[in-house]
């Protein structure tokens, strides 16, 4: 008797349309008259279509459908498409490598975008304007560094650090006022139970 295991099938391009459309599209492939093959292709397409109802809410359905269609019958299929297909060599063309920067980090625990706020805030004209701005980035220091670090911080190291950030240009004192760390500390731990939140919701949905 013999078995026809999957590990002897040929292989699925798409899965998620299941072997049933791959097998439609090969019968598709072989058949001699175009005008079959382009009103099979239109009733593949529908079925295609049933089976991920969720695409209907992507732009270009129907342009997706078509392309999937082309990707199965492995870019070899002679019918009339109401599409302009990619290219086997578009399509699976290397990705170009993305240039990282590479900058150093003085403090890690604030981030690049802190970093680059606090000298901007150096660069700014004396004034209440500015006064305001080193607040804010001062607060926002401060969140961060709680953020990682839980534990009391003093306003005065976060003043210092800003200081450091700015090559010495800040050197704002301690009458500026930053948030207390316990209201900090607390804002951050209601924002990760909010965030834990609708995982539990999930995995509880699951386990029922």
């Amino acid at each position: 008797m013999d078995f026809d295991y999957n590990s002897s099938r040929s292989n699925m391009i798409l899965p998620e349309y299941g072997r049933n459309i791959q097998k439609m599209v090969e019968y598709l492939k072989s058949l001699p008259d175009r005008t079959d093959r382009n009103r099979m292709a239109q009733a593949i397409i529908n079925v295609m279509g049933n089976l991920n109802p969720h695409l209907r809410d992507v732009a270009d359905f129907k342009h997706k459908l078509w392309d999937h269609l082309a990707i199965i019958a492995n870019f070899d299929l002679d019918i009339d498409y109401p599409y302009e297909i990619p290219q086997r060599e578009v399509l699976f063309e290397r990705p170009k490598r993305v240039p990282y920067s590479q900058s150093y980090v003085k403090f890690r625990h604030y981030g690049k975008v802190l970093e680059d706020l606090v000298k901007s805030a150096a660069k700014m004209p004396n004034g209440p304007e500015k006064d305001s701005f080193i607040q804010t980035v001062a607060n926002h220091m401060k969140k961060s560094y709680l953020t990682w670090n839980k534990e009391i911080v003093s306003d005065e190291l976060i003043l210092k650090d800003m200081a450091t950030l700015s090559g010495g240009l800040l050197s704002p004192g301690l009458e500026i006022k930053l948030s207390e760390t316990r209201d900090i500390l607390n804002k951050n731990k209601q924002q990760q139970q909010q965030h834990q939140q609708p995982q539990r919701k999930h995995y509880q949905k699951k386990l029922k």
